[in-house]
């Protein structure tokens, strides 16, 4: 089994000492950086833009992982993959032609991610799977950190892993919302790859430390 790739979410880092959060990253053992951008209109708020994704990528020495919950993302694609975007995950909700973004992405060198919302079924990705890099499966209600984790997550990720399985594809299963050490190797059981923790993160002590932990309890 391949190690769990941890991601902390940057929406939950401190605004204010921005480059104190990345460097923390930078230095600790999780893997990629977790940037969501939100539009207030796909969701009802407003995260950051690409000022500020500019400056963390100047700065970071990991992957950055772009989770965009934005109406017609396609607008954006050729500026992310610029500001250095090594994952670009669009919503299904917000697609109306999925496979030709998922195309559009993956031309500008990037890798194409799909998120889904907590209503979403898994079998509407059956037919573009293969073409999907990474299944961002939203364990929460898109749009605000700090939410409660929906159960129903762990049902949903092993439902999808049979569909990437009967299919041979090679999409990564990435859970965001409400991840915590209470159920982090749960989550991993049922068949995910990638962890998305914020303020679970961010909010501890120690988070450098926190991260570690994680990645030990999904071995």
């Amino acid at each position: 089994m391949n190690e769990t790739i941890i991601a902390p979410s940057i929406l939950a880092a401190d605004f204010a000492n921005l480059q104190r959060d990345v460097e923390m990253i930078n230095n600790s053992k999780a893997q990629w950086f977790h940037l969501d951008v939100m539009d207030g209109v796909f969701v009802p708020n407003i995260s950051f833009g690409m000022p500020v994704i500019k400056g963390i990528s100047r700065h970071a020495k990991k992957p950055l992982d772009v989770h965009l919950m934005i109406v017609d993302p396609d607008r954006y694609i050729k500026e992310f993959a610029t500001l250095g975007a090594a994952v670009l995950t669009v919503h299904y909700e917000a697609c109306t032609h999925l496979h030709r973004t998922l195309q559009a992405i993956k031309a500008e060198g990037m890798q194409a991610g799909v998120a889904i919302n907590p209503h979403t079924n898994v079998s509407l990705l059956e037919d573009t799977i293969a073409d999907i890099d990474l299944v961002c499966m939203m364990s929460v209600n898109p749009g605000f950190g700090g939410q409660s984790f929906i159960e129903n997550t762990y049902k949903k990720v092993r439902a999808l892993k049979e569909i990437i399985n009967a299919n041979g594809a090679k999409t990564k299963i990435e859970i965001d919302g409400g991840v915590t050490d209470k159920n982090a190797k749960q989550l991993v059981e049922a068949g995910a790859d990638v962890l998305v923790a914020g303020s679970f993160v961010f909010g501890a002590k120690n988070p450098t430390e926190t991260i570690e932990n994680l990645i030990k309890m999904t071995k």
